[in-house]
């Protein structure tokens, strides 16, 4: 658990989410991926990103930093 609570950890949750979300946009504009798939990412995107804010407040009501 530890682990997931280091800054490198939240900032790769956050780096992918934001990847994942963009990754959604570019590919159904290019026609690459339906409109269902990118959805499916997009959602992905959030997740990551929102456990990444989860993980940073947990860090900072432990105290850690």
């Amino acid at each position: 658990m530890d682990l997931l609570l280091t800054r490198e950890a939240v900032i790769t949750l956050a780096v992918l989410g934001a990847i994942f979300s963009t990754a959604a946009s570019v590919l159904q504009v290019r026609g690459t991926i339906g409109a269902a798939r990118a959805r499916q990412l997009n959602v992905a995107g959030y997740v990551f990103m929102g456990i990444s804010m989860l993980l940073f407040i947990v860090v900072g009501y432990r105290g850690g930093g």
